[in-house]
């Protein structure tokens, strides 16, 4: 019997660390891949010092999953980060918000190679959900990855990764994000208490995005993505205008209401020379856990039949699940478990590799 990603994970729980947690607990384990047997992954320390004295542990890990049925060899490597002492210092008065400063140039930020936006042309569409797990996936293919909840009106990022504390400051002005599940996570979400409204206007909504581009430490990514806020405003604009977006992922369910603003979007970028990558059809299905019958209660092939117009791929089509509903509510998106939905979003994690974007 194969071994799965579950069981290698629970066996790494049974490796103790000195403060008396696990290396799954401690979020250290990454990209974690098995096939035909051989299982690689990473352990990744929080610093170079912390990662000199954890070869026994690595040998441990090793190991212990090669003890496992179905399992012909191990490959474990021990990675670091730089140590960032100054991080673990809050700046109490770190603010988010207030007009955007003059600057003359791109607001990419200089070691992300990629920066890839998933929009919708309207709200309630799983656009959301679609960003966190697509992140995700792609950590679990070893991919550095960013997520940034641009959606500063609705921020849902801290509770689907599940990770809602205010980022360190080492001078009030420089940010340092948070990680979840192998991401770097910024959200004005962190800044705020969870059911306290945003009530800002245009300038200062500006503002606070682009403090979250240049002033956070996003560090090296592979890729960074935009969780954008639906719709056609502001947001969209300037980060197309001024941040140098790879490309466009549109989510949308498969009804005319929901299509009728997903072209919106598609015109939009066009509009702003912004490559569309692909669609994604969220919602596409339902199967019945109780009888296995498959309704279509959205209708279904609308978002394919319009990516065959536009001449743009359709990247998945993803069904109503409630097992992804319930991971998002819980703080740990379903792509970071085994199962049909996180198979799903490897697969179009795959394509977004291949395809040299992330």
């Amino acid at each position: 019997m194969a071994v799965t990603k579950q069981q290698v994970l629970d066996t790494l729980k049974r490796i103790g660390l000195p403060d008396g947690s696990d290396l799954v607990s401690n979020d250290m384990v990454r990209a974690l891949s098995i096939e035909s047997g051989i299982v690689r992954f990473v352990i990744e320390a929080p610093n170079p010092e912390t990662a000199r004295k954890m070869e026994r542990i690595r040998e441990a890990a090793e190991n212990l999953v090669a003890s496992l049925p179905g399992v012909d060899s191990v490959s474990a490597v021990l990675t670091a980060h730089e140590s960032a002492p100054a991080a673990k210092k809050p700046a109490p008065s770190l603010k988010i918000g207030g007009h955007p400063k003059p600057q003359q140039g791109s607001m990419k930020p200089s070691g992300v190679k990629s920066i890839i936006a998933i929009g919708s042309g309207k709200g309630g569409v799983g656009k959301s959900t679609v960003s966190s797990n697509l992140a995700v996936a792609l950590a679990q293919k070893g991919r550095r990855v960013g997520l940034l909840d641009a959606d500063i009106y609705g921020p849902s990022q801290p509770r689907m990764m599940g990770i809602n504390k205010r980022p360190a400051s080492p001078d009030g002005k420089t940010i340092i994000p948070l990680k979840a599940h192998g991401v770097t996570l910024m959200s004005i979400g962190f800044m705020l208490e969870e059911d306290k409204a945003v009530v800002w206007r245009g300038p200062m909504l500006m503002g606070a995005l682009q403090q979250m581009l240049s002033q956070v430490e996003w560090g090296e990514l592979d890729v960074l993505l935009v969780d954008m806020p639906p719709g056609t405003g502001d947001v969209q604009l300037t980060l197309c205008q001024k941040a140098e977006i790879s490309g466009a992922i549109v989510v949308s369910t498969p009804q005319d209401v929901a299509l009728l603003d997903a072209r919106k979007a598609l015109d939009m970028f066009k509009t702003l020379n912004t490559p569309v990558l692909g669609l994604i059809e969220n919602m596409s299905t339902y199967v019945c856990p109780s009888c296995g019958q498959e309704a279509h209660l959205f209708g279904h092939g609308g978002v394919a039949d319009e990516a065959k117009k536009m001449d743009v791929p359709l990247l998945g089509a993803l069904p109503i699940d409630l097992d992804t509903r319930l991971a998002g509510d819980a703080g740990t998106p379903v792509a970071a478990k085994d199962g049909p939905m996180a198979d799903a979003y490897a697969r179009i994690a795959e394509g977004l590799i291949r395809g040299g974007l992330a």
